[in-house]
């Protein structure tokens, strides 16, 4: 019978379920689809490093001091005859020597541009060795043979036009050398993003490595001994110095690096989900209220034949989980398709994943389910138990809902507790000395005053709409008037409708804040500290010699300043030891930079001393003049003066500490020095900055993996890469819209079921149809516009108490992005007369005799 009387009543109402259906469906299609997507994808990995991992991989070990690759250090060797060493330990089939190296450049002769991924995806470039598991086939040409020919993979060869005979160039820090395609190779199950380029073995060592060497020696068992066996053989014959790695930690390791950019699109794509969820909730809430508002009368006649304050309450909750099953299941499906539309994605950009082999596993449908039925019965339990508190006498005489006034006065007072919580957590996240703990009262802050702006909704509702509308009446007339009385009429409905769309508004307005801020204060910073007219950055590797030179060249230039970074450790005169990556320039450094002296003289760091900052100094003791041990590893160490003190407030020198490099030079051999990770250029006095730029550009443009920049483009680079993050809430903004509209438009269009008496009435006494289209937009508006100035006033609260919480990450300038905030709500207006459209015109074409008859 309960079960019957739901399904009835779900049926009588499909098309106010749809909308309600649809941010269920969005919800566990996003859940769905990233768990889809990224057990395919690590799934697809798995089986790729399973199938080519060695049983061995031995190379030297990892010194922590000595500079990586993408740090201008050289790469990593192990000499020749550890092959033969290997291999002639029992148990090993074979043994061989490979190469690769991520720091060289490949760049296409006839548009010197560089190819390779744009993904952040390595270019791998080595020797190419048959070894019974390549990753990769030779699929057309052949194997290199000679110094002059290279074999390229599928993906890069095709991205960047070239084919069998097309030159390549391949730049190191060493130098830049030409060859001729020879091969392609095509990879056995997925490409990862990265490009492959092959040399014969001799030419690899000679132009990768400049000796004769190895990175690693990947080693293939006969099946007598494991793999731990096998390792331990070869470290006890190699001695120290070695390191290897068994094929499941070979795996692990992969995984490992795949897995941390798979896990940032996870838990981007469950973010959208989250905001889906929390924004349908508000939805589902609204529908099921209005719902049960309808059917007072329906359930007075329930319970005065004996229905149970239970069992009407078991009626809408099975409502809501009919709904629930069906959204998941939609849902579900949806999310496959979501899964093959990302799979799409990362072919754009390099990764083949294949879309055949879908891997769903049972925690997929199980999540769906999960998140879809619970989300709505929960959304749904607040309604139904409003339902079974009706009385029957009360319901028969349509008077609705028992008098809640006792209960308003304790939601407002709640909320209004709630949002004084939020707002004192706020206030000590600004006002706290670390960002750790104040990101912590941030968090609180923030939950406590979304929770709060919710449940003190309809007060504010009431309060704000009466000022928004009351323009309307002066403005549109009768419809204006209706237009407001309608929006204030039911508060609690309006708060729960616009909450959905502040919650959005918020989010991308707090960002908005936080980003604009942070751009900013890094232009202020370069306002203030940088000095120096042009700036050198490579992409993913250092800067060699030969582009220093081809700088030094350029006419027009005053001078060029070199800046390295090393790993280091320094040793304090209270014997406590620090870890850092010590910045060795070029003693013109000061000239290019102005740094913020606490004391002492920003020269002495740079000829023959160090420069901390003052909260290291103050922590430590250290005043000027004090000597600072300076280990650089391998036993190279030398004994510093404190030259100079850094004032703190300067994210530029926050935190770091500078010497010069010939003052690490009389510790380190040049030849182990590692290539500088950025070179800066003054223009000299008389020189046409624009004139200079163009001319160094040329100068370094066949290395088109270096980047010449003066301040102006410097700034748009930041601008560039803080509105990558920026786009991402934007994304979440645009979903949460979507929903926040379905919900305005159920709202509607249940309101004007639930008028339509009071509709044909007006109707009868005179109001046209375009009076009435015009009052259900005015209200749809003015719910929108009240939706967004929650939204806004949130988001800037949040927002500058981000700023303050990291004032000390460097974000000193506050930034307030009246523009954006102008635009959103502009935007919300809109938004809010494009809801209405639908609703407003079912409304106007209604029949008036038949609807004053409606009961």
């Amino acid at each position: 019978m309960l079960l019957k009387t739901s399904l009835r009543s779900f049926l009588a109402h499909k098309g106010r379920m749809v909308l309600s259906l649809i941010a269920v469906v969005l919800s566990v299609a996003f859940v769905s689809g990233t768990l889809v997507f990224s057990n395919t994808a690590t799934s697809t990995f798995d089986k790729l490093f399973a199938s080519t991992a060695s049983d061995l991989s031995v190379g030297t070990a990892k010194d922590d001091l000595a500079p990586g690759e993408t740090d201008g250090g050289k790469p990593r060797t192990v000499p020749v005859d550890t092959v033969q060493k290997i291999a002639a330990l029992p148990g090993v089939k074979t043994a061989l020597g490979q190469v690769f190296v991520e720091s060289a450049t490949l760049v296409d002769p006839a548009t010197n541009k560089a190819i390779g991924p744009t993904s952040g995806a390595p270019t791998l470039t080595g020797n190419w060795v048959d070894t019974p598991r390549n990753s990769v086939d030779i699929t057309s040409g052949g194997a290199p043979q000679g110094s002059g020919q290279i074999m390229l993979d599928a993906d890069t060869a095709k991205k960047a036009g070239l084919k069998l005979g097309s030159p390549l160039r391949v730049i190191t820090l060493g130098g830049s050398y030409d060859f001729t395609l020879s091969g392609i190779v095509t990879f056995h199950t997925t490409n990862p993003g990265a490009a492959l380029a092959f040399l014969d073995t001799p030419t690899a060592q000679k132009d990768l490595l400049g000796s004769a060497a190895f990175t690693t020696v990947e080693v293939f068992g006969d099946g007598s001994r494991t793999d731990d066996q096998l390792k331990q053989q070869a470290l006890a014959a190699l001695g120290t110095g070695f390191e290897a790695k068994t094929a499941a930690e070979q795996k692990a390791e992969n995984a490992q690096d795949v897995g941390s950019f798979l896990n940032f699109m996870k838990y981007a794509m469950l973010g959208f989900a989250g905001i889906s969820l929390l924004v349908g909730g508000f939805l589902i809430i609204n529908t099921f209220s209005m719902l049960v508002a309808q059917r007072t009368r329906e359930i007075g006649l329930l319970r005065a034949l004996g229905g149970s304050r239970k069992q009407v309450n078991r009626s809408v909750l099975v409502e809501a989980l009919i709904l629930g099953v069906l959204g998941s299941t939609i849902g579900l499906g949806a999310g496959l398709g979501l899964a093959m539309l990302l799979i799409q994605l990362m072919k754009a950009v390099g990764m083949n994943l294949d879309a055949s082999s879908l891997d769903v596993t049972w925690t997929v449908p199980t999540a769906s389910y999960a998140v879809g039925i619970l989300i709505t019965v929960l959304a749904a339990w607040v309604p139904a138990r409003r339902a079974g508190r009706i009385s029957p006498m009360a319901a028969l005489r349509d008077h609705g809902t028992p008098a809640e006034a006792s209960a308003n006065r304790v939601r407002v007072i709640v909320g209004l507790v709630v949002t004084g919580l939020g707002t004192a957590g706020l206030v000590l996240a600004a006002a706290a000395d670390k960002a750790a703990d104040g990101g912590l009262w941030l968090g609180l802050g923030v939950l406590l005053t979304l929770v709060g702006f919710v449940i003190v909704g309809p007060l504010l509702a009431t309060v704000v709409i009466r000022v928004l509308g009351a323009v309307l009446p002066a403005v549109f007339g009768p419809a204006g008037t209706l237009a407001q009385r309608n929006a204030m009429r039911n508060p609690r409905r309006t708060g729960a409708t616009a909450a959905a769309l502040m919650i959005g508004l918020a989010l991308v307005t707090g960002a908005s804040v936080v980003t604009s801020s942070m751009v900013s204060s890094v232009n202020g910073q370069i306002d203030k500290s940088v000095g120096v007219d042009f700036i050198l950055n490579s992409q993913g590797s250092g800067i060699g010699p030969a582009v220093v030179d081809a700088a030094r060249s350029t006419p027009g230039l005053a001078h060029v300043t070199e800046q390295k970074s090393l790993p280091a450790v320094l040793t304090t005169p209270d014997g406590a030891t620090t870890r850092t990556d010590l910045v060795a320039a070029s003693s013109t450094f000061t000239s290019d930079f102005h740094m913020p002296v606490a004391s002492g003289s920003a020269e002495a760091a740079f000829t023959g001393g160090l420069s901390v900052d003052q909260k290291f100094a103050t922590a430590h003791g250290l005043k000027v003049g004090d000597q600072v041990k300076v280990d650089y590893g391998r036993g190279r160490t030398q004994s510093l003066p404190l030259g100079v003190i850094t004032a703190n407030g300067n994210s530029m020198f926050d935190g770091a500490f500078f010497t010069g490099i010939d003052t690490v030079a009389e510790a380190i051999p040049a030849a182990d020095l590692p290539a500088d990770v950025a070179v800066f250029a003054e223009a000299a006095p008389g020189a046409d900055p624009a004139q200079t730029l163009t001319a160094l550009q040329k100068a370094v443009e066949a290395y088109p993996q270096v980047s010449v920049r003066d301040q102006a483009g410097y700034k748009d680079l930041v601008q560039t890469q803080v509105n990558q993050l920026l786009y991402m809430v934007y994304g979440l903004l645009g979903l949460a819209i979507t929903v926040a509209v379905l919900g305005v438009v159920n709202t509607l269009a249940l309101s004007v079921v639930e008028r339509t008496r009071e509709i044909g009435l007006l109707r009868a006494i005179g109001l046209s149809r375009r009076q009435l289209r015009r009052m259900v937009r005015l209200e749809s508006v003015v719910i929108a516009v009240f939706g967004a100035l929650l939204g806004t006033g949130l988001g800037l609260a949040w927002g500058v108490t981000s700023r303050d919480v990291l004032i000390d990450q460097g974000l000193d300038t506050l930034t307030i992005p009246t523009g954006t905030i102008a635009a959103i709500l502009v935007a919300s207006a809109v938004v809010g007369l494009l809801a209405a459209l639908l609703p407003a015109f079912r409304a106007a074409r209604m029949n008036i005799l038949a609807a004053i008859a409606t009961d």
